[in-house]
């Protein structure tokens, strides 16, 4: 990855940052325990990939809409993101299988 990479990443996530700015004070409480809870469980290609945006996307049509953002995922933030990472490889199954190749096939 070189310096010019680095830069551009940077203004990316900033644009994005202020894009979640601009949303309302629910949304943006909402997208924050999202994020938090993505990069602790979240698919592998997160950062970088297209499902932050696309959040970001789904609440700024929900707000044209007039619509809550509970009204958009529901009361239980986890079960919503997880519904939305749950055909991508994350972390956790990177290490389980990691764990599994360690401990090996059980003998009897």
């Amino acid at each position: 990855m070189s310096i010019q990479d680095i830069i551009e990443g940077k203004k990316q996530w900033r644009r994005h940052m202020a894009r979640v700015k601009e949303l309302p004070p629910d949304y943006q409480i909402v997208y924050k325990e999202m994020q938090k809870y993505l990069f602790k469980v979240g698919p592998i290609g997160l950062s970088g990939g297209p499902l932050l945006p696309g959040i970001v996307d789904f609440f700024e049509e929900g707000v044209a809409a007039g619509k809550g953002v509970l009204e958009l995922i529901g009361t239980d933030v986890a079960a919503f993101c997880d519904d939305l990472i749950k055909d991508s490889p994350t972390y956790a199954d990177v290490y389980q299988e990691s764990v599994s190749a360690e401990v090996g096939p059980e003998k009897n």
